[in-house]
């Protein structure tokens, strides 16, 4: 462990001269917040009768790291990524810690080392099992169904990852990437950034002594947005850029609209709006058809507002007026297909929101487009229906 403290700066993060402009060494602090989340209790719920799991996150990633070893495949190291690496950075920023990203450095170059790497997973899975549970009658097939909530896959020339995400009921799922090779790690300099553990791992490994100020291990971060000075910048002053948005799958709209309802502000107006139309058309490029449309957009949702449902309605209102005036690529119909689509997730999360009418009421008169029959909103808009809602929605959506 690297006992030299490295110097403060006036920003309150460490840098070291010789590391390179992506990189820079994490402060005390920084790694204070690293700490507290490696040793983090989190659940991992299972589903039916299948006991939850508790599970630190330095535990998981040893636990893992050590069997793949075993099984012949090394690890070239472990990084913390996306929003809980930014929430060890800058711990109030604005942005939400939901998932804890966590990649793995791989080598995958057959279908061979894919399985393997699934095996080893959900093999892991049995050490966080409480005592007293009979694991002998416990297949990799049932862990999957019980603690598995996504997996995936890509192999490709340039692209060749998978993804293991374990289930947390509040939306804290444990996300375990690894990683041979991907072209695009991150959609906005704010959520570029990766935290290398394996110094830390290297710690909790050799030493039992507690962590001081004097006395703990160099700790490196990286941004692959590929300047660590101005993506940390951008971070702390809640200001949004990216690059090559045509290059993200969805083109980061979606993401975009997140930081906009968090009150992140774009660090170049004529620049960002020039952006926003290659958001919007790559979204629709990826997804072409309105029921995609339908399922991405209640996907997110329900990904990345738990706990916060109140920002729903603000975060649709903000993807709407993003959408209108920034989509060039769209026919007329399938234009006001996409608005309406998002008028009526935002009138059924008033709905869920068991939003009263009270007084001072404004009232819309809203025509349902024929293909809502087909979007499962049945339930809610049969026909032309009159909806009522009370301040604070002042102004209220367009009726296309």
């Amino acid at each position: 462990v690297n006992k030299k403290k490295a110097k403060m700066a006036e920003n309150g993060s460490s840098r070291d001269e010789e590391t390179c402009s992506s990189r820079s060494v994490l402060s005390w602090d920084q790694v204070c917040g690293l700490h507290e989340i490696l040793t983090e209790v989190v659940l991992v719920h299972g589903r039916g009768n299948f006991p939850t799991l508790e599970v630190r996150l330095r535990d998981i990633v040893q636990t893992v790291r050590r069997h793949l070893e075993q099984k012949g495949i090394k690890v070239r190291d472990v990084r913390l990524n996306g929003s809980a690496a930014s929430h060890a950075l800058v711990k109030d920023n604005g942005l939400s810690c939901k998932d804890l990203d966590l990649i793995f450095g791989v080598s995958l170059p057959s279908e061979m080392e894919f399985q393997l790497v699934k095996d080893v997973v959900l093999g892991c899975l049995l050490d966080f099992l409480p005592e007293g549970v009979n694991k002998d009658k416990i297949t990799p097939t049932t862990l999957k169904e019980v603690y598995v909530q996504k997996l995936v896959k890509v192999s490709t020339d340039a692209n060749r990852w998978s993804l293991i995400s374990l289930s947390n009921r509040d939306g804290k799922n444990i996300e375990l990437k690894f990683v041979d090779s991907i072209r695009r790690q991150f959609e906005f300099s704010v959520d570029s950034f990766q935290i290398i553990l394996d110094s830390m791992l290297l710690y909790y490994d050799c030493s039992s002594n507690p962590m001081t100020e004097h006395f703990h291990p160099t700790v490196i971060g990286e941004s692959v947005y590929g300047d660590f000075e101005k993506a940390y910048s951008h971070l702390r002053n809640k200001q949004i850029a990216t690059k090559s948005p045509e290059e993200i799958r969805g083109g980061g709209l979606l993401k975009y609209c997140n930081l906009l309802v968090r009150e992140f502000k774009p660090i170049d107006e004529e620049e960002i709006r020039i952006l926003e139309r290659y958001m919007c058309s790559r979204f629709f490029i990826d997804f072409s058809d309105i029921l995609e449309q339908q399922h991405k957009l209640e996907s997110y949702l329900q990904n990345h507002f738990v706990g916060e449902e109140k920002s729903k309605y603000d975060y649709l209102m903000i993807l709407r007026r993003v959408v209108n005036e920034s989509t060039v690529c769209l026919m007329g119909h399938e234009r006001k297909q996409i608005l309406n689509l998002i008028s009526l997730l935002a009138l059924r999360v008033l709905a869920e929101q068991n939003i009263i009418p009270n007084a001072n009421t404004v009232t819309c008169y809203y025509q349902p487009a024929p293909y809502v029959s087909d979007l499962n909103f049945s339930n809610y808009y049969i026909a032309s229906t009159a909806f009522s809602y009370s301040q604070p929605y002042p102004t209220w959506l367009p009726c296309s």
